[in-house]
């Protein structure tokens, strides 16, 4: 049936799945495909020599390193020297914020609601180069929704935008909320304002649920993290041709300065896991639309209980729709902590793999949502996970909120 996932044989390809552990915490970290693992191990035991020699191993290495990148880039509709592959968005977010140069007085727009990857590194490029940072947050005054639900929209941009913004960041799918951002909207409102500032998005908690083409949604920079979309631990860049013509080198003088690698890149790829990532694209290729249906069913199955419970705040949309969220869903509960519901449902013996915490987005927890350390609790799922494990996890919610009463 089109549009429909064979969860036997999706589950079948990530063999963690088969041992009695439910995984909802997948927006730290996915499960990693059996594919991956075998491509990695391939190249260690097999190519493992430096890049760029001209016995038959090395051009093979070399080979099999410009095939993953190839295939990297062709994934998200990219040029192979627009990309740049690195250990962490966290990292490559930052190497990019040394390569940029800007005036004295420019102006930088922030959003809030980010995670800290896509944070910090404006900030401390603002300091180092005394530019003036706009934070980004949502009015909560003309939109009392946005207490729980904040959200990034374009028309937020009028009264922030001037003649010295330089660079606008974002997130394309908060790593808390869920909520999806337009960010093509967002694109072209700056774009239309000046197409030289740079529209920069973190899509991390987005790219596991939903194929990505950089060249429609109109960004500058874009990055996510591989091993979040059941890859290797990865991460990748991606600069259009406006936002690398920005960018300094940071490599070695003597080095060609040409591509986003070359500038960028500071040899910080392991070789065996770009290897890897030509299997991550194969899986997911003819996959989408069933994974965006099992995924709405997903949270469906969530959000509908969550809804109807009293005593519970969800935090993002509450809609099912995939069309505004993915399913990663945060909520908390009235006369509980975060931590202490999650200790108390594993204190259970429940083989549930959720989290608390504020997950690396302090200021979106700490000042929109006004929650403090503890955060929300996460159930943050992705498609190889089955209604009936949703089910499993809502009956021991249920035991232990029930059971306090």
């Amino acid at each position: 049936m089109a549009g429909t996932l064979n969860l036997d044989e999706v589950r079948k390809c990530f063999p963690a799945l088969a041992g009695e552990q439910v995984y909802f915490d997948n927006a730290g970290g996915s499960q990693t495909l059996k594919a991956v693992a075998e491509r990695i191990r391939d190249y260690l035991l097999n190519t493992n020599v430096q890049l760029g020699a001209t016995y038959a191993t090395g051009k093979k290495s070399t080979g099999r390193y410009d095939e993953g990148y190839t295939a990297a880039a062709k994934y998200i509709g990219a040029e192979r020297g627009e990309v740049v592959l690195g250990p962490s968005t966290t990292q490559l977010f930052r190497n990019v914020s040394y390569a940029l140069r800007f005036q004295e007085g420019d102006e930088l727009i922030v959003s809030a609601l980010d995670h800290e990857a896509n944070i910090a590194p404006w900030v401390d490029l603002a300091e180092r180069q005394n530019l003036v940072i706009k934070w980004w947050k949502p009015d909560t005054t003309a939109n009392p929704s946005a207490k729980t639900n904040p959200k990034l929209l374009a028309s937020d941009l009028a009264s922030l935008l001037s003649p010295r913004t330089r660079l606008v960041t974002c997130t394309h799918a908060s790593n808390i909320l869920g909520s999806i951002h337009d960010i093509k909207a967002i694109a072209s409102a700056v774009h239309a304002h000046d197409p030289s500032t740079l529209v920069c998005v973190d899509a991390v908690a987005y790219a596991p649920h939903r194929p990505v083409d950089v060249k429609d949604l109109g960004v500058d920079l874009y990055a996510f993290s591989w091993y979040k979309v059941y890859g290797p631990h990865l991460a990748m860049l991606y600069a259009s041709p406006a936002a690398l013509a920005q960018l300094a080198s940071l490599g070695h003088f003597f080095n060609p300065r040409t591509t986003l690698e070359q500038k960028v890149g500071l040899a910080a790829a392991s070789y065996e896991l770009v290897h890897a990532l030509p299997a991550v694209a194969a899986y997911l290729e003819g996959r989408w639309e069933g994974i965006a249906a099992q995924e709405r069913a997903l949270q469906a199955a969530l959000l509908d209980w969550l809804n109807a419970r009293e005593g519970v705040t969800v935090y993002g949309e509450r809609s099912s729709d995939g069309a505004v969220r993915v399913p990663t869903v945060s909520f908390r509960v009235e006369g509980w902590g975060a931590r202490e519901l999650v200790e108390a449902v594993e204190a259970e013996g429940a083989p549930f793999g959720f989290r608390w915490g504020g997950f690396y987005s302090v200021r979106l927890v700490d000042e929109l949502l006004g929650l403090g350390e503890d955060g929300v609790v996460r159930v943050s799922m992705v498609h190889y996970n089955t209604v009936d494990e949703v089910k499993g996890l809502i009956a021991a919610l249920e035991k232990v909120l029930d059971g306090k009463k």
